[in-house]
C-alpha cells in the first residue's frame, strides 16, 4: 500500500479541530434542517435561466492579493439551500455576505425583480488558479449541491465528481445527501501555491467536518481530511465517493441514433488491491440497477478513469469527453479497515443524468455516537496512476458468438468476448512469443478457450466465448502471461446472458 504523508499547517489543524468540535455538539443533538431559499421565484428558475445568473469577476475574492481568486454562484433551481461562507485572515473569521450585485441577472434571469435579487444566496463557490497560462485564471475547482466537488488539472474539462461523503447509495430510493451547510476559507500568502478550505458537513444521520488542501503543482491534486460523527447507527458508509456518467462505448450500444461512438465522463473502474493485484473492470449501462464489490482488507487506492483519448474517438465538440479526467483515490495514513469499493451501474434516459458512482465501504457499521477518521488525496489524471507499469486495457468489445457465414442459429445465451491490452511488457514482446491467456470463470459455462494474438498496431489481443444466463451469471478474471509472468492488470466483468445482450 501507498502511504502518502500530509504536512498539514497548525493553522488548519486547529480550524480543523474547531469545526469538528461543532460537527460532534450537532451529532449529539436533533437533526435540524438546513433552512432553504424564501424566493419561490429562484426556486423555479429553470437550468439555462439559472445559469443566466453570472458572477462579476472583477468582485473575486483575493483578486488583488493572490494568484487564487474565489467566485461565488448564486442559490436557485435545484441548488436551494444557501450556504454560509468565512473568510479567515490572520486566525481571525469574517462571513462574507451574499448580495446581488455581485451578480450579473441576464437574459431571462433579468426577470427577477429587486426583492427577489435580495433574497438569494451563495449555492456554492468556484476557485481559479493560472493553471495554463499565467495570463488566465482558470477555475479548477467548483464546490456545489450537498457535498459535491469537481477538480480538473491542467488542459482538463469537468467530467465526473467528487462528494464528501455517501450514505446509503446502494439503498435505491432511500439515499440520504448530507450537505455542506458553510465553507471556511483560508486566505494563501502572495507566493502560495496552495490554498485550504474547510466545509461542516450535517445530515439527518451523520456530521463532519472536512479539511481540503489543494496543490496547484503538476499534477495538481486535493489532500481531503474527513472527521464523521455519527447520529445513528450507519451501516451504509461510502468513503470517498465518485459520481460519474457512462450512456454508451465498447459494452453499450446508443439509447437512440448518435453519431457520436462513445458518451461518457469514465469507461473504467480500476481497483488497485492491498495485495498489489491492478483490476480493470470496464462500465456498462444495464437495463436494471446493478452493484460489484471489490473485497479487501483494506484500500489500496482506487478511481473512475477516462482512458481512450483523442478527439476521433468521440466525435463530441461541445462536450469533449477526450479532456475528461479520471479521478485516483489515495487513502493517507491510518487504517481503513476491511471492506470493499463498491460500483453501482444505473439505467438512464440520457447523458445529462450521472448514472454511475464508485465509493469504499467499510466492513465495520458505524455506532451512534461514533467518530471516524479519513484521510486521503485526488488527483485528477489523463491515463493510469505512474505506480501501474502493467500492461492495461485498451479495449473491451462484446458479440455475437457465431462465425459470419455459418449456417448455425444466434445464441443469445452465448457471447464472444475480445479484450486488446497494450503498453508495459507487452511492449518489449516479438509476436512469436508464447504469451497465453488466463481466464478465470465463475458461474457461466466456457464455449471457446481464450486465444491470445498479437496486434497489427501494437498490443496483443484476447478472444473467448462463454455462456451464461441470470440464473448462472459469467463472472470472468482475465489475465495475459508469459510463462510465469503477469504482463497485465486483471480484466474483469459479468456478464447476465440474454439480458444483458
Amino acid at each position: 500500500m501507498l502511504t502518502l504523508c500530509l504536512a498539514w499547517p497548525a493553522a488548519r489543524a486547529d480550524l480543523l479541530d474547531t469545526l469538528g468540535e461543532r460537527a460532534q455538539r450537532l451529532a449529539d443533538s436533533p437533526w435540524q434542517a438546513p433552512p432553504t431559499l424564501e424566493a419561490s421565484a429562484l426556486k423555479a428558475l429553470d437550468y439555462d435561466a439559472h445559469r443566466q445568473i453570472r458572477f462579476r469577476p472583477e468582485r473575486a475574492l483575493w483578486r488583488e492579493v493572490s494568484d487564487f481568486q474565489v467566485q461565488f454562484l448564486h442559490a436557485g433551481f435545484l441548488f436551494a439551500q444557501p450556504l454560509r461562507v468565512y473568510e479567515w485572515v490572520d486566525g481571525q473569521r469574517r462571513p462574507i455576505h451574499f448580495h446581488p450585485d455581485l451578480f450579473r441577472y441576464d437574459d431571462d434571469a433579468a426577470q427577477l425583480d429587486p426583492e427577489q435579487r435580495a433574497a438569494g444566496g451563495f449555492s456554492g463557490l468556484r476557485l481559479h488558479y493560472p493553471l495554463n497560462r499565467e495570463d488566465v485564471r482558470d477555475e479548477f475547482l467548483v464546490f456545489q449541491g450537498a457535498s459535491y466537488f469537481r477538480l480538473v488539472g491542467r488542459g482538463q474539462r469537468y467530467g465526473l465528481s467528487a462528494r464528501g461523503l455517501a450514505l446509503d447509495t446502494t439503498r435505491l430510493g432511500s439515499e440520504e445527501f448530507p450537505a455542506f451547510t458553510e465553507l471556511h476559507l483560508q486566505r494563501p500568502e502572495p507566493e502560495d501555491r496552495h490554498v485550504n478550505l474547510f466545509a461542516l458537513l450535517e445530515g439527518p444521520s451523520v456530521t463532519g467536518a472536512y479539511a481540503f488542501r489543494v496543490h496547484t503543482t503538476e499534477p495538481v491534486t486535493v489532500d481531503v481530511q474527513a472527521r464523521l460523527f455519527a447520529r445513528h447507527d450507519l451501516t451504509g458508509l461510502g468513503i470517498a465517493p465518485l459520481t460519474s456518467m457512462y450512456t454508451h462505448g465498447d459494452l453499450a450500444d446508443p439509447i437512440t441514433a448518435d453519431f457520436r461512438p462513445r458518451v461518457h465522463d469514465s469507461e473504467g473502474l480500476l481497483v488497485h488491491t492491498r495485495a498489489g493485484e491492478w483490476i480493470w473492470r470496464p462500465l456498462s449501462r444495464p437495463e436494471a440497477p446493478r452493484i460489484s464489490a471489490f473485497l479487501d482488507v483494506g484500500p489500496s487506492a482506487f478511481g473512475l478513469m477516462q482512458r481512450t483519448r483523442g478527439f476521433a474517438a468521440y466525435l463530441d465538440q461541445e462536450a469533449r469527453y477526450d479532456l475528461r479526467p479520471g479521478l485516483w483515490v489515495e487513502p493517507v495514513e491510518g487504517d481503513w479497515g476491511a471492506g470493499r469499493v463498491v460500483l453501482l451501474e444505473l439505467p438512464t434516459p440520457d447523458e445529462t443524468h450521472d448514472n454511475i458512482v464508485a465509493f469504499w465501504a467499510p466492513d465495520k457499521p458505524m455506532a451512534a455516537g461514533e467518530s471516524r477518521e479519513f484521510s486521503y488525496r485526488l488527483t485528477p489524471l489523463w491515463q493510469r496512476p505512474s505506480a501501474h507499469e502493467l500492461a492495461r486495457v485498451v479495449r473491451t468489445r462484446a458479440g455475437a458468438a457465431g462465425v459470419p457465414g455459418q449456417g448455425d442459429p444466434v445464441r443469445l445465451d452465448q457471447r464472444r468476448f475480445v479484450v486488446d491490452f497494450q503498453g508495459g511488457p507487452l511492449s518489449r514482446l516479438d509476436g512469436s512469443l508464447p504469451v497465453r491467456a488466463h481466464l478465470d470463470l465463475h458461474q457461466g459455462q466456457p464455449v471457446e478457450p481464450p486465444q491470445v494474438t498479437p496486434l497489427p498496431d501494437g498490443g496483443w489481443r484476447a478472444t473467448f466465448v462463454v455462456a451464461a444466463s441470470p440464473e448462472s451469471p459469467a463472472d470472468m478474471r482475465l489475465q495475459l502471461r508469459l510463462h510465469d509472468q503477469l504482463l497485465t492488470e486483471t480484466w474483469q466483468y459479468l456478464w447476465r446472458g440474454p439480458e444483458d445482450a
